[in-house]
């Protein structure tokens, strides 16, 4: 299988990473195509020389994309935005970037398309987000007929950014705020008195999902006809609410941080302002998609289709939030100090 060729649209990133090891551990030769090429290359000793190699491509540019596609077998888009900059939007890079990248793997002869879109995409989200990605998937179904498309929760993993970025802020701040649209507010208590409740259904509900999960989801397509040319919605064991998120971060870092939920209108507002940052934190786009659980409908098939049981995060959790905690590298050496 040495010789067989697979390229990977966005490699380079936290999934793309992820897929890219699972695919030399199968013995694939290994195309990855990002817009930094120099910057892919720490990806290169993944595999044995000459596995894996690294091109630039522009998503955005045809003849780009068709020189990335000339010669695989199998073409995965992994490219995604989570904001939007100038030219760089949700509709370019989700559904017209898409489109072409499959339209371009059929006309070059591969015999199989990935897609990786996302839970909760839908043509009447309120998100653009959302509805940029349903309408990816549409047009890849169009362009190459037998896609197959993946549609995953937050996933999580060592070097995830939902997990990681959440553990920072249980570093650098007192408190670790949600935003939910039903607290606080009063409601009828178990004695039938009216009470406060602070903390409301803990905000959105999500439910994550492990990286190595999502990807050998992927790879398995490869090798079993049977599992492709199919829609996935891939989710985690478990469902949380954000404060619950938050409470997993409080107690792995140990900062015993306090998790308070803040009103949705605050998230609004905020958004107004934090948008416009080199990297912003919350777009009124996001706050949009906060509105909506990000769970499994039940109508798609799952993780399940392909034997895989997911893994909980408390398999993983402690090991990379473990950077977090208060003086955690003085007490791993005192410790040594004693054994």
């Amino acid at each position: 299988m040495a010789e067989r060729l697979v390229t990977v649209f966005g490699g380079s990133g936290f999934v793309g990473r992820h897929l890219v090891r699972k695919l030399v551990e199968q013995g694939w030769r290994v195309r990855v195509a990002v817009r930094d090429a120099e910057g892919a290359k720490f990806l290169k000793p993944l595999g044995d020389l000459g596995q894996v190699s690294c091109v630039t491509a522009n998503v955005t540019h045809q003849e780009s994309i068709r020189r990335a596609v000339a010669g695989a077998e199998v073409v995965i888009n992994l490219v995604g935005i989570l904001y939007e900059r100038g030219r760089r939007t949700f509709k370019a890079i989700h559904t017209d970037a898409a489109a072409a990248i499959a339209r371009a793997a059929r006309e070059a002869g591969a015999s199989q398309f990935i897609q990786m879109s996302a839970l909760g995409a839908a043509k009447d989200s309120p998100s653009a987000y959302a509805r940029s990605k349903a309408e990816g998937e549409e047009q890849v179904r169009a362009a190459f007929p037998g896609a197959t498309i993946f549609r995953p929760s937050v996933i999580f993993g060592t070097e995830d950014g939902f997990y990681n970025l959440f553990g920072a802020m249980a570093r650098a701040f007192p408190v670790l705020p949600y935003f939910t649209t039903d607290a606080p507010a009063l409601r009828k208590g178990a004695n039938g008195l009216p009470e406060i409740d602070f903390y409301g259904r803990g905000g959105m509900k999500l439910q994550p999902v492990y990286v190595g999960d999502v990807t050998s989801a992927m790879v398995a397509t490869l090798t079993d006809a049977g599992l492709r040319g199919k829609t996935y919605e891939l989710g985690g064991p478990q469902v949380y609410s954000m404060r619950e998120v938050l409470q997993q971060v409080s107690f792995e870092t140990r900062r015993n941080r306090c998790v308070v939920p803040v009103p949705m209108i605050v998230a609004k507002i905020q958004a107004l302002v934090l948008q416009f940052l080199p990297v912003p934190p919350l777009t009124p786009d996001m706050v949009r998609q906060m509105e909506r659980d990000n769970v499994v409908t039940g109508t798609l098939p799952g993780l399940e289709a392909f034997g895989i049981v997911p893994e909980h995060t408390s398999a993983h959790l402690p090991a990379y939030l473990e950077r977090f905690r208060p003086l955690h590298r003085q007490i791993r050496r005192m410790g040594n100090k004693h054994t």
